[in-house]
């Protein structure tokens, strides 16, 4: 046994179905930790297949064909290093999420995961088998146990595998984003390491995954919690950790340690990384979006901009009687200052079609909702059309506020492929807005400075579907309303819960309603990116046909 162990962590970017290029990238880095001397090279849970993959992996073709490109890639990875990477498995029938070892050009084991999660985004237990705790595996230095992400969780397993003679704990994960995520994460493995006094590594998947963003941020600590190499967040990363036989056991060498960015630089590092990801892995180049003039589509068109480049973005204003001057000005500006294309597209004489066509059905009833749904789903047709004849990817810009209170036209302004916002409040989206303005990365392909106008962030937010229209005559205050839904949607506190916490009761109510009636409409919203553990989707699951209300 040597005194010294290298191990290449390899924080990469798979794509769910595709396995050739998986398994690509695990060959590229199983080259580079050649390269480098290393003993041992690891890629996260399921990277073969890409994660998650849903009811996909219920498909016996799939799995067979997993199997084929491992068994493939043991044979070119079997002259240097060990490579672990996770893919599915059936054995005797049972579908099992596994961690396999490859050495020699053949398989030389496997972990399977046993504590399978059962909550939020995740739906395990209807997919997989528990997998039986296995004992660690022998390498040229430590003895290694891997518990598979949410067996980490658990004190059960990794215990079990350090009585069983594991040195070192080797965790490879597809643990998705949300806000507040990484402190849990943290101190979770932190008490793995303190209750079995080895180190352990925190191996992260990379990359965004339908409404899910894996970003990264991988970890290795050492014995008390210390922290002894930190990987980035949002980057793809192969970093060699280097592991010395010391009196007291094994124990990782200081390495990088990459500083974790602000809340809101990673909300936004994340829809912008998300839209960018679920572009280039649905073959998707270029977006469109309508721009209204208003705060929401703005900070969409950014988002695009600094995901995409701005050359691979269209701005679309389609501007109605009720469509202010001023609205017409800030949106050529955003877009001017964006760097995207610009377009003037107005809605008048579709709408006096529209208008003459209803006259008679319509004749003798009053204006109301129904004609201000009519501009909004003749311009979601006007952009759709746009979308099918240029193939560009239209993108939808409602906020969660809207999202969760239906303020919000099916088949118009919710038209689209994707919501980059969609899973941020109201209040959230104007302080965003002003750290982009303020605030430029490497990583952000539009330009730096002001991209976003100072009188789209000031002025009130209007629709423009009528006369002086605002917000504010529909919906309480944002301030308010993001209160209360932070409360109702995020928290599932009570009516009750609001008015303890100092919202009008009648107020709540109301919102309670508009949550609940709308959740039709969510139902057949676009796609976005999780910014929460409540987001709309799978996280929070609802039925349409509903009578249930809180009677606190």
């Amino acid at each position: 046994m040597t005194e010294t162990f290298r191990l290449t962590m390899a924080q990469l970017n798979p794509t769910v179905g595709d396995l050739a290029g998986n398994a690509a990238l695990a060959r590229k880095a199983w080259a580079e930790g050649k390269a480098a001397g290393s003993d041992l090279v690891a890629l996260p849970e399921m990277f073969l297949v890409g994660y998650q993959t849903q009811d996909l992996v219920r498909r016996p073709a799939f799995i067979a064909d997993a199997m084929t490109h491992l068994l493939a890639l043991a044979d070119d990875c079997a002259d240097g290093p060990l490579l672990m990477i996770g893919a599915p498995v059936l054995d005797a029938g049972r579908l099992l999420n596994a961690y396999f070892l490859l050495g020699g050009g053949k398989i030389v084991t496997r972990f399977d995961k046993h504590f399978l999660p059962n909550f939020n985004v995740f739906d395990e237990v209807r997919l997989f088998n528990r997998g039986a705790i296995t004992g660690p595996f022998s390498t040229s230095g430590p003895r290694i146990g891997s518990p598979i992400c949410e067996d980490a969780w658990y004190p059960d397993v990794a215990e079990a595998m350090v009585e069983s003679g594991a040195e070192l704990l080797l965790v490879p994960n597809g643990s998705p984003y949300f806000r507040g995520k990484m402190p849990i994460r943290m101190n979770e493995m932190v008490s793995r390491v303190v209750e079995n006094q080895v180190p352990l590594v925190y191996l992260n998947m990379l990359g965004g995954q339908d409404d899910q963003m894996f970003d990264g941020r991988s970890f290795v600590l050492n014995p008390g919690g210390h922290l002894a190499v930190q990987l980035p967040f949002m980057e793809e990363a192969i970093a060699h950790v280097d592991f010395e036989q010391t009196d007291a056991g094994w124990r990782a060498l200081e390495g990088e340690k990459a500083a974790l960015p602000e809340e809101t630089e990673r909300d936004y590092h994340v829809m912008v990384g998300a839209l960018q990801d679920y572009m280039r892995k649905t073959g998707f180049k270029k977006v469109l979006l309508g721009l209204s003039g208003g705060i929401d589509s703005a900070i969409v068109a950014t988002i695009a901009a600094d995901a995409l480049g701005p050359e691979n973005v269209r701005c679309v204003m389609l501007p109605s009687e009720y469509t202010s001057q001023g609205s017409l000005d800030d949106a050529a500006a955003c877009a001017k200052a964006l760097g995207c294309d610009y377009d003037l597209v107005p809605i008048k004489a579709t709408r006096d079609a529209v208008t003459q066509t209803l006259a008679g059905l319509f004749e003798g009833r009053d204006a109301d909702l129904t004609e201000e749904n009519i501009q909004s789903r003749i311009r979601g047709l006007l952009l759709m059309a746009q979308s099918n004849k240029f193939g560009e990817m239209l993108l939808t810009t409602g906020n969660k506020s809207e999202v969760a209170v239906g303020y919000a036209t099916i088949y118009g302004d919710m038209a689209g492929g994707y919501n980059p916002i969609k899973d941020m409040y109201k209040t959230r989206v104007f302080d965003t807005c002003r750290w982009r303005n303020a605030n430029h990365r490497p990583w952000m392909k539009a330009p730096a400075g002001q991209v976003i106008p100072e009188a789209i962030i000031n002025k009130p937010p209007s629709a423009e579907l009528r006369p002086d229209q605002k917000d504010a005559d529909s919906l309480p205050p944002y301030d308010v309303l993001d209160g209360i839904l932070e409360l109702l949607v995020d928290r599932e506190a009570s009516v009750a819960d609001c008015v303890a916490a100092g919202y009008d009761r009648e107020v709540v109510k109301r919102v309670e309603h508009l949550i609940y009636i709308s959740e039709y409409k969510r139902f057949q919203s676009a796609p976005g990116p999780r910014l929460s553990d409540r987001a709309f989707w799978l996280d929070r699951r609802y039925p349409i046909v509903n009578r249930w209300r809180d009677p606190s």
